[in-house]
């Protein structure tokens, strides 16, 4: 169980799932699917939903490819974080905001798998929350001409990586977007 104390609650952490990122992803449709059902799940658990945006050279803040997927829609009370580096901890207000929830679990999905999800990830656990990256509910962009793997081997390899992920007194792992299951949120 993550070292936070008084932090009972789980939220769905949402990374990234912009015009510009997701323009070329890896099975782009079946994971925006997977994202819009944790979404639903986490809505109808009480369960609170955070979203990630990034802004960088490529996604300039307010251009089409910066905004979010119009396929995902963010509520008003849903947090938004936005953020310039991979780790969606580094230089944000992500930690007051689950802080102030009483976060100390988190469910992750988006983008991209070998970049800014993996960052995510790590950033999270050290910081001492527990981090399950949903399998079927993160992709990448096929950066194969560059020498990296095919995207379906960066998506296999870094959930079969996350699976086994230990720290003292957290958990991490993998989990399909049908065995997650928020439940009811915990009491502050």
């Amino acid at each position: 169980m993550t070292t936070l104390t008084d932090r009972p609650n789980t939220a769905l952490l949402v990374v990234d799932v912009q015009n510009g990122v997701m323009r070329e992803a890896h099975d782009r449709e079946a994971v925006v699917a997977n994202i819009a059902a944790l979404v639903d799940k986490a809505r109808s658990a009480g369960v609170d939903v955070v979203w990630v945006q990034h802004t960088s050279d490529e996604l300039p803040r307010d251009s089409e490819t910066w905004q979010y997927i119009p396929e995902l829609v963010r509520r008003d009370a849903e947090p938004l974080v936005h953020k310039t580096y991979g780790d969606s901890f580094e230089a944000t207000d992500l930690e007051a905001v689950l802080a102030s929830r009483g976060i100390g679990r988190l469910v992750v999905a988006g983008a991209q798998t070998d970049a800014c999800i993996r960052s995510t990830l790590h950033g999270a656990i050290v910081r001492g929350y527990d981090a399950t990256l949903v399998a079927d509910a993160h992709t990448t962009e096929d950066l194969s001409a560059y020498g990296a793997p095919v995207p379906g081997q960066v998506i296999a390899h870094t959930n079969l990586y996350w699976q086994y992920q230990t720290a003292p007194g957290r958990t991490a792992g993998t989990l399909k977007t049908e065995e997650v299951d928020f439940g009811v949120k915990a009491a502050v």
